[in-house]
């Protein structure tokens, strides 16, 4: 499989260094920054393409690694040349494949292919990426063939459906960016506690590193511990009466939350009170 990519930026600069690493053909790069599609190709011992036909000829599976809101656009373009049988695939996590229109009247076929991973930094990020999980929904004919390139990367998948795409990019905003937010709100409560700025991450890693790392040893049932766990009414009561505005309400949303859990972990326990005190 010969794989080139319409677009230079974190995500095409690492995904081609992750392929050209596990010994795959990564044919280059063609992007409207030269610049970029340059650099891109001299990371990846590739060729930097200035004709987006020329790249399409030489490749037989094509990444559109740019932004979201760009995808359709380039696809509009790309699909007015010869891609018979060939694998167009973007990155998007929100997006399915759908967004490639009318793409069985080209003869070549549709994929997002999208790493659960934070990709931030253009020429280190693929260093992580065989420790994601990728998600792959797309046409069912093909699906074998780019599965087995994955595989063969040393990536594990998930084969998912299109019509679940909005709910597992929002899952995937829970465990990533709502978490800095999380953070930010508790960061926000320290400060207000005296703490100088330099020690709110002192403070609250090791807090949350021990606390994720039981999550995916034990799951989130056994993980769980704190107030809403043992039912303490009069510390959440307490916590409710100092915290305002957005971190109340964040406290009580996900304090509701920690119920269900809870509700798992001690089946015999009356959580009713804990629940109308979050209610009020």
């Amino acid at each position: 499989m010969k794989v080139g990519f319409v677009g230079a930026g974190k995500v095409g600069f690492s995904l081609g260094k992750m392929f050209e690493l596990a010994g795959k053909s990564v044919t280059g790069y063609y992007s409207r920054s030269p610049h970029s599609a340059e650099e891109a190709a001299d990371f990846t011992h590739s060729k930097f393409y200035s004709d987006i036909n020329e790249l399409i000829n030489e490749s037989d599976t094509i990444f559109l690694t740019v932004p979201d809101d760009a995808i359709e656009g380039v696809w509009d373009e790309i699909r007015t040349y010869d891609i018979t049988d060939k694998l167009i695939c973007h990155c998007s996590g929100s997006l399915s494949s759908e967004v490639f229109s009318d793409i069985e009247k080209t003869g070549s076929y549709g994929f997002s292919i999208h790493p659960l991973l934070a990709i931030s930094d253009r020429y280190q990020s693929y260093r992580y990426l065989p420790q994601a999980l990728f998600t792959i929904e797309g046409n069912n004919r093909k699906t074998d063939d780019i599965c087995a390139f994955m595989k063969e990367c040393g990536i594990n998948i998930e084969l998912i459906d299109k019509n679940v795409k909005t709910r597992y990019h929002a899952a995937a905003v829970m465990c990533s960016n709502l978490v800095v937010a999380l953070i930010d709100s508790a960061q926000d409560e320290l400060r207000a506690c005296g703490f100088r700025d330099e020690n709110l991450g002192r403070a609250v890693e090791p807090l949350i590193s021990g606390n994720i790392k039981n999550v995916f040893a034990s799951g989130t049932v056994n993980a769980l511990t704190g107030p809403v766990e043992r039912n303490d009414l009069g510390t959440v009561a307490k916590h409710l009466d100092i915290l305002e505005g957005t971190d109340r309400d964040i406290y009580k949303i996900l304090s509701n939350k920690l119920i269900s859990i809870a509700k798992i972990k001690h089946d015999d326990c009356d959580y009713s009170g804990m629940e109308k005190l979050l209610e009020d």
